[in-house]
């Protein structure tokens, strides 16, 4: 290839890509003074007019598919030597393939994730369009100026209209990924061919591995023993090989995932999360949102009495009477307290005290859904303050930390601000003053507005 500088406008920076058909480069925009990826066809391959059409055909698609959950595309064009480009937006965050780097992600933010390349791939469907290679290099992430991470289609090279694909007469797709449908020629497929590829990425990033042929797949929960039940269920219904027996859609797939990421049941009894520590993404709000979900399976609605000292506080009590915690009387709506698993924050597993109080409990897993509240857990064992540190809030701002310490406790407070429901969250670890005997708590204080209550609620903070 001709060595390049620029393409049209764009000042080329480094190389994003390189596939068998085009690369991909990483550019800037000096009119909208912003980082672009440019897409160039192969120089060997510039003669074949059906792979010229392909390629145009990607950049069409993308264009008609006009949905800020697929890779959007802002000029096209044609270099010198006649080799055709298009220019799209830059998906910073990589990919989840690099995600997978470091092994098989939290269960939580791997079916996040999931759903929302579910959701992308929902949006294609409704324009017509089919994938036909989901798979996590083709699903990357973008951050926005305020913080938060979207998930994003891309490589739209094997897509086809869904009229189209009801006659495709050429297989397609990637070893792993690919349904047996795509597989045979002379096959027609439907949207979901694509849930089948989801639940195929799903299952990587549950077990680090990618799945194995259609009918032959592993069980997950050989490869994760602490994977639930029902996300193995999930996943396993989105890889079967018979598309009739499949989920009838990639936004049902979708809803199925949050339901299990957030812990609320689509059917059938309670479910147990599985544990969630180190890397934590904006789709997930971190380890309480999983956790008050599993504390009961209804929301208690809080009648109190407020402190004579403390008239615009509330005092909550979990159910053993070991926990107390005073809160903003606003606050004190919705009260979840038969204790945690806090294995769920990577700690000795087992059924300890804990709480969460909100005024809105059906808000608490969405991030992007204001709501102020407050979730507490008692661990005897294990090092609360090192798993506190470890988490992390992609979707906001990290804002600093802080040390707590009055007559009872001290430990750090991470700060996270500028949230995607306009708020903020605090991660608070916290030890007894002087040594003492009692256990370490966890805090988590999410909240709206430009006030600050942490503080306030860990001086009231009461375990026996």
């Amino acid at each position: 290839m001709h060595s390049l500088e620029r393409i049209g406008r764009y000042r080329l920076e480094r190389p994003l890509g390189t596939g068998a058909f085009a690369t991909v480069w990483l550019a800037h925009d000096p009119e909208l003074q912003a980082p672009v990826a440019v897409k160039v066809l192969a120089e060997n391959w510039a003669h074949r007019l059906d792979i010229r059409e392909r390629f145009l055909s990607e950049a069409r698609l993308l264009r008609r598919a006009g949905s800020n959950r697929v890779v959007q595309v802002y000029d096209i064009g044609e270099l010198p030597d006649g080799r055709p480009y298009f220019v799209m937006e830059y998906a910073d965050g990589g990919t989840l393939a690099d995600l997978l780097r470091d092994g098989p992600l939290p269960v939580p933010d791997a079916l996040a994730l999931t759903a929302e390349a579910a959701r992308s791939a929902a949006a294609l469907h409704e324009a017509g369009i089919v994938h036909r290679d989901i798979k996590p290099t083709n699903v990357l992430l973008h951050t926005a100026p305020d913080g938060t991470r979207r998930v994003l289609l891309a490589d739209l090279g094997l897509a086809k209209s869904l009229a189209q694909a009801s006659v495709l007469t050429l297989a397609a797709g990637s070893a792993g990924y690919q349904p047996p449908e795509q597989a045979e020629p002379g096959e027609g497929i439907d949207e979901r061919a694509d849930v089948y590829s989801l639940g195929a990425v799903g299952y990587e990033l549950v077990t680090g591995r990618v799945p194995g042929p259609p009918g032959k797949v592993v069980p997950p929960r050989r490869l994760r023993p602490d994977l639930g039940e029902d996300v193995e269920r999930a996943l396993s219904r989105a890889l079967e090989p018979d598309r009739e027996r499949r989920w009838p859609g990639a936004q049902a797939f979708a809803h199925e995932l949050d339901g299990l990421a957030a812990g609320r049941p689509a059917a059938g009894p309670a479910r147990r999360l599985d544990g969630v520590r180190g890397r934590l993404n904006a789709v997930t709000l971190a380890v309480a949102a999983v956790l008050a979900a599993t504390a009961a399976a209804v929301a208690v609605t809080v009648v109190v009495q407020r402190d004579d000292g403390a008239p615009d506080g509330v005092r909550i009590t979990d159910a053993t009477g070991r926990l107390a915690v005073e809160v903003p009387a606003g606050w004190g709506r919705e009260l979840r307290d038969s204790g945690w698993d806090p294995r769920a924050l990577g700690l000795t597993a087992g059924h300890q005290p804990g709480l969460v109080v909100a005024d809105d409990l059906s808000r608490w897993p969405d991030l992007t859904a204001a709501v102020d509240g407050v979730f507490v857990g008692v661990s005897p064992h294990g090092d609360v303050a090192a798993e506190v540190k470890a988490l992390q809030h992609t979707g906001c701002r990290y804002s600093g930390s802080h040390t707590f310490a009055d007559a009872d406790w001290h430990g750090p407070v991470r700060v996270w601000s500028g949230c995607p429901d306009g708020g903020s969250v605090t991660e608070s670890a916290l030890s007894p003053a002087g040594g003492g005997a009692r256990p370490q708590v966890y805090v988590q204080v999410r909240q709206r507005g430009a006030g600050d209550a942490t503080d306030g609620i860990l001086r009231s903070l009461r375990v026996s």
